[in-house]
């Protein structure tokens, strides 16, 4: 077969080839930023505010970022999940605005300021109050400007001009009301507890402001001696008999007040015995070396002779491990098993007891339901100013914490505390050494069994990276487990989705409780690690010791020690940071705020500053309350970080003050981390930097990422998963292109109705309709990442691959009229009108470079909505013959990839084929349909018959020649009805007639 073509016979120009001015190459680092302007500068966000005035409502509630630093990483993951979100939902028709809001009061904040005066040798008392509160609001000011120009350039879509700030006047104004409602409610309290507390940063902390390190501490065995055993007389007939407890932190060992026991463990009576030295060689210094710990070890036997120990039974393994050291070996023994309550009423001596004083206080032996054989001896020292469990126990028997521990960490000065004097703070390793202060004075005293390392977590400040301790500080709380007040029930149950119910006699816990039950949790594994928290949780600590924050707004009387509960005083008050901001509290006298029914000189203004959870926990009033006009939003999204966070001091703000939570659903997202899995830091040198891959690629490359992964669990990035981010990139990229080219001077009147389409466009507008419901339901489930894959699927595989392959020749050959390339062309318009819609939440600059495109004078593409989708689309028996119809293609590729592989043929079209038929396809054009010269129908071969194929032929029966059918000089297709003299086949010479 001849397969030259004349020179002459060039047709080149009468193809209708695709053309646009859509570029291969997106350039997006360059052109996102002018079409970012130009949406800025238009106000596209109030455009689609006011196109969408009258549609339902879809409200986002967006959790304030702390305005302290660039955007990372995780900053980047979590607006754009947020930006979908309202996207998506607008392109369901529904108006959702985005009003983005920042934190800006706390310690973050205050403490870079701070890190500010310390790098210039400065010191904060020496800064005017009302000065350090100005430099901290500037400082949070700069933040937010820069992490708002960051969040624009990622594409993100919201009121940018009007967002909320915790320091704004009106936000303070709210958010000391909110506080004066929990105290109108009796919500409110001053007390004495152990809370977490920084002794670097000298104020207590939430837990959300806790991170947990692995750090090596001492741990310690310390012995108190049992001077009364009123419950079982005879423990101390055999001799002296000493309560051995353990603890990693010997610094709380001065302030111990009581011993507590299990009333369910079995204790034993032992005793020290056995004692030997081993690993005798004949290097010298090991020998000294082994001598002198005989001798100290001998040394404990003497002192330890005729004197008996108590241990629970199950961790006397443990006890003898932990006192025996390198190259001894000795055991305990044990004298007899304690019958139940063996220790109840029991007194001992505080191991310090010959320092007189608060030490010769004799300590009592207290039933702890909390004391467990987990760990330790089954003995645990009591010392209420430093532990939850510890305080309840003690408070419930009349023992009252001592206040040992300062604000920065060292002891009080007081005479029987003289000796710790100069010793440093608690958290400091050389105080809790084996060879330190307390332990020394521990040994001497003949009470300190062991001294070691022990590796465990420990919490420390998120912030000045620094340890925490629990200290007893007199602080204000909102209690979990007291009801609410019938004036405060009467006001909560008024905003209540139930009206008018009563909420008298709930309790805070009880709300919120009840509130996570009625909330949707995204995944649904949310819903009991709150409930858990909650369930769990102490009452809420309210105060800071700090200076940059809201003020706790009340004025205790200073006899009575009741705090005012006046709603003139709190109108004033409110009134007052309205207009001049939380500053007020400081500037206004006591008495205007008073007024003439109350005596400043009778109160004392209290000067802590409010927990910054409690303000970011109150936005939902000035937010979505005030801004949006609706009682609950229909989402908060965060990080899994947030339920003991954000997602928690919403919830108890809400149900505090209106007797449900603020939301309605909550999902939740998991933390960014590098290739390998590992948090991104500095010191690892693993961060990436969001605003450097939007400089390299692209802010829809990064948000292509976003919406790919599964958020809800951890997700991780690296250059070479930023290149297959890219490559699907260019995959969507190209389908939109091709679009567009192939639209190239479509008109209306080209319309061809459905049901008169071939079935393969019929098919293709099925797969469309299937495709918008399963996008829809993706939507509803947050589903980001399954709604883009399938959209990579669809444009990939159905379109690129299949549809646009298969009908790129009747695009480019047929004419002009003809039925098939106008059907085609119908379809292609509803497939862009659809995809651009689709992809428009997720390639924010792509799709509108696409649409302005197509329509440079129409309205943005972020105006419009998902279009609808025909119901008549759907057609389950044509969606069956075409999934027959591309197992036979695929079977057909296994018999001609090799032949163009091995260069039998150059192209599928080259090849004749013969193939079974099955009935579901014998009306269509199969040559067509498959690209191949002809098909010929061919029955259906058994398997035995087909073990051994041969070239070009499949087991299914399938087989293929080259075709001797002439090859047209226009579609190069190879038909029997190509004309020799003009080299064109039938339909071409009929186009280019």
């Amino acid at each position: 077969m001849t397969e030259t073509v004349s020179a002459a016979a060039d047709y080149r120009q009468t193809v209708f080839l695709p053309k646009t001015d859509f570029p291969m190459k997106a350039g997006l680092a360059a052109s996102e930023p002018a079409r970012l302007a130009r949406w800025l500068a238009g106000d596209l966000y109030g455009s689609i505010r006011r196109a969408r005035a009258d549609a339902p409502k879809w409200i986002f509630h967006d959790g304030p970022p702390y305005a302290n630093g660039d955007m990372h990483l995780g900053h980047a993951m979590n607006h754009t999940l947020k930006d979908l979100a309202c996207r998506t939902h607008g392109m369901l028709g529904f108006d959702a605005p985005y009003i983005p809001g920042w934190d800006c009061h706390g310690l973050p904040i205050e403490w870079k300021v701070e890190e500010g005066y310390r790098a210039k040798g400065r010191k904060k008392e020496e800064v005017d109050f009302l000065s350090f509160r100005a430099e901290c609001r500037a400082y949070a000011a700069h933040w937010v400007g820069v992490q708002r120009e960051q969040l624009k350039r990622l594409g993100v879509l919201a009121d940018w001009d009007e967002p909320y700030l915790t320091m704004d006047f009106g936000s303070e104004a709210v958010i000391a009301a909110e506080l004066m409602k929990f105290a109108t409610s009796g919500q409110v309290y001053r007390g004495a507890k152990p809370v977490m507390w920084s002794p670097v940063e000298q104020t207590a902390l939430a837990e959300a402001e806790i991170e947990y390190e692995d750090v090596v501490s001492t741990q310690i065995d310390v012995a108190f001696e049992i001077v009364e055993a009123p419950n079982y007389p005879d423990l101390l007939k055999h001799g002296p008999v000493y309560a051995v407890i353990w603890t990693t932190t010997p610094w709380t060992i001065p302030a111990n007040r009581a011993l507590a026991y299990g009333a369910d463990v079995e204790y034993s009576l032992c005793y020290l015995a056995g004692l030997s030295a081993s690993g005798w060689s004949g290097d010298t210094a090991v020998n000294a070396s082994l001598t002198a710990a005989l001798d100290d070890r001998m040394a404990a036997l003497d002192q330890w002779g005729n004197k008996f120990w108590i241990c629970a039974t199950e961790l006397i393994p443990q006890l003898e491990a932990r006192i025996t050291e390198r190259g001894i070996r000795g055991s305990i023994r044990v004298k007899q098993r304690l019958p139940k309550d063996a220790l109840k009423g029991g007194i001992a001596h505080h191991p310090l007891h010959h320092l007189s004083g608060f030490f010769a206080e004799r300590r009592p032996l207290l039933a702890g339901d909390f004391v467990t054989t987990d760990a330790g001896t089954g003995l645990v020292h009591m010392a209420p100013d430093h532990g939850e469990d510890d305080f309840a126990l003690c408070k419930a028997h009349g023992i009252d914490p001592v206040f040992a521990v300062q604000a920065d960490g060292t002891y009080a000065d007081r005479a029987d505390w003289a000796w710790l004097a100069g010793k440093g703070s608690v958290i400091s390793p050389k105080l809790n050494a084996p060879d330190g202060p307390i332990c020394s004075a521990l040994r001497e005293a003949g009470a300190l069994l062991s001294a070691g390392e022990y590796r465990h977590s420990y919490p420390h400040s998120w912030r000045s990276k620094k340890k925490v301790i629990y200290r007893c500080t007199p602080q204000w709380f909102v209690a979990m487990d007291r009801p609410l007040a019938p004036s405060a029930a009467a006001d909560a149950a008024s905003r209540s989705p139930v009206p008018g119910e009563s909420l008298h006699g709930s309790t805070l816990r009880e709300l919120a409780l009840a509130a996570i039950d009625a909330t949707r949790w995204v995944p649904a594994g949310g819903y009991n690690r709150i409930r858990a928290m909650v369930e769990g949780r102490p009452d809420w600590v309210l105060s800071r010791q700090r200076a940059w924050g809201v003020p706790i707004t009340l004025f205790v009387h200073r006899e009575s020690g009741e705090y005012l509960r006046d709603p003139a005083v709190n109108a004033r008050i409110v009134a007052a940071f309205k207009e001049q901001g939380a500053d007020a509290w400081w500037t206004v006298p006591a008495q205007a705020f008073l007024g003439a029914d109350h005596d400043a000189a009778d109160y004392e203004q209290v000067t802590d500053i409010l927990d910054v959870w409690f303000d970011s926990g109150s936005t939902h009033a000035f937010v979505v309350e005030a801004r949006h006009g609706v009682a609950q939003a229909d989402l908060y999204l965060e990080g899994s970080d947030q339920h003991r966070g954000w997602f928690q001091s919403s919830l108890l703000e809400a149900c505090g003050t209106r007797g449900r939570a603020p939301y309605k659903t909550v999902v939740t997202h998991g933390m960014a981390l590098d290739g390998q899995g590992r948090k991104m830091s500095k010191s690892l040198g693993n961060v990436i930097d969001p605003v450097k891959i939007i400089d390299v690629h692209g802010a829809d490359v990064l948000r292509l990422w976003v919406a790919s992964v599964d958020y809800q669990e951890d997700v991780r990035l690296s250059d070479e998963i930023l290149k297959g981010v890219v490559e699907t990139y260019r995959k969507l990229r190209n389908t939109l292109r091709y679009l567009l080219g192939a639209l190239d001077g479509f008109t209306d009147a080209e319309r061809v109705a459905h049901g008169d389409m071939p079935p393969l466009e019929r098919w293709v507008l099925h797969r469309l309709a299937v495709l918008d419901g399963e996008i829809r339901a993706d939507v509803a489930d947050f589903a980001f990442n399954r709604m883009t894959a399938r959209l990579a699927a669809f444009c990939n595989t159905e379109l690129s691959s299949l549809f646009f392959d298969i009908r790129k020749d009747s695009l480019y050959c047929d004419p002009a009229d003809s039925a098939k390339r106008r059907a085609y062309r119908t379809v292609l318009d509803t497939l862009f009108h659809a995809l651009v819609h689709y992809l428009a939440p997720v390639m924010v600059f792509t799709a509108e470079e696409a649409w302005a495109t197509r329509y440079p004078d129409a309205p943005s593409v972020h105006q419009g909505v998902y279009p609808a989708v025909d119901a008549a689309w759907i057609d389950e028996g044509l969606a069956a013959r075409f999934a027959t119809f591309e197992a036979l293609r695929a079977q057909l590729a296994l018999v001609l990839e090799p032949m163009r592989q091995g260069k039998v043929i150059r192209s599928f079209l080259e090849a004749e084929v013969t193939l079974p038929v099955p009935e579901a396809l014998a009306d269509l054009d199969l040559a067509e349909l498959l690209l191949v010269a002809r098909v010929n129908a061919g029955p259906l071969r058994s398997p035995a018959a087909s073990r051994s194929p041969v070239p070009g032929e499949s087991p299914a029966g399938i087989s293929a020649t080259v075709t001797d059918d002439p090859k047209c000089a226009r579609c190069w297709r190879h038909l029997p009805d190509v004309a020799p003299e003009t080299q064109l086949c039938t339909r071409c010479a009929e186009a280019v007639a």
